[in-house]
């Protein structure tokens, strides 16, 4: 720094000083600016490396997304490869045995309308002979096969007894008044279903059912 001023005179001490603080401050000024530049660069710097690291790591990360859900899509339909027959086994199953039960059913009560009908010594009128009437056998055996209807029905079978003497018991007869009347029948059921049906011997399933009956008082001549 000059100590005379442009006219050659000495300046005075305080405005050396003045001038010397104004040069100082211009050279932090000029250091501040320069460091607030480069610390500008250094953030721009590293924003786009930070969005270099974005572009790079975004593919990856939806290529890893895209083999999640092709494996997950994969999972389920292994799953549902493996529930579905069991599925419709299932309802298969639900479906036989339902029919089963219903027809064991059917016949429980067709037996107990016919048991009902023979106890009381009733006749059906003959259709092939009007005026005439069938036997109380056939009739219980009608009545049964016409509530049964639809039913396999492979066998039945009537027999009675006096509830004393076991010398009694017939295979044949329905028994006169106060006798026990038993009516059993023997149902071949097919299975509805295929898949069902290899599991019962020849696809069908067979019962028996059976109701056993008082006679009423009826007349004597209404036995047979």
């Amino acid at each position: 720094m000059s100590c005379v001023d442009r006219n050659g005179n000495l300046r005075p001490p305080a405005a050396r000083q003045s001038q010397t603080q104004n040069e100082e401050g211009c050279r932090v000024a000029r250091s501040s600016d320069s460091g607030d530049i480069s610390k500008f660069q250094t953030i721009s710097e590293r924003g786009r490396r930070c969005r270099n690291m974005n572009k790079l790591t975004y593919i990856p990360v939806l290529k890893h997304w895209l083999c999640k859900t092709r494996f997950e899509d994969g999972h389920s339909l292994v799953e549902l490869a493996i529930a579905f027959p069991v599925f419709i086994f299932l309802v298969l199953a639900v479906i036989d045995f339902g029919h089963l039960f219903f027809v064991r059913m059917d016949v429980q009560n067709a037996l107990q309308e016919a048991a009902r009908y023979g106890s009381m010594g009733n006749h059906l009128p003959d259709p092939n002979n009007p005026g005439s009437y069938l036997s109380r056998t056939t009739s219980i055996i009608d009545t049964l096969e016409n509530d049964a209807w639809g039913v396999n029905i492979s066998n039945i079978q009537l027999s009675s007894w006096d509830g004393v003497n076991t010398n009694t018991t017939s295979t044949t007869s329905a028994g006169g008044p106060g006798y026990f009347l038993t009516v059993s029948a023997t149902v071949n059921m097919p299975l509805m279903t295929p898949l069902i049906a290899r599991i019962f011997p020849n696809g069908q399933y067979t019962f028996t059912s059976s109701i056993t009956v008082k006679n009423e008082p009826f007349s004597p001549s209404e036995t047979n």
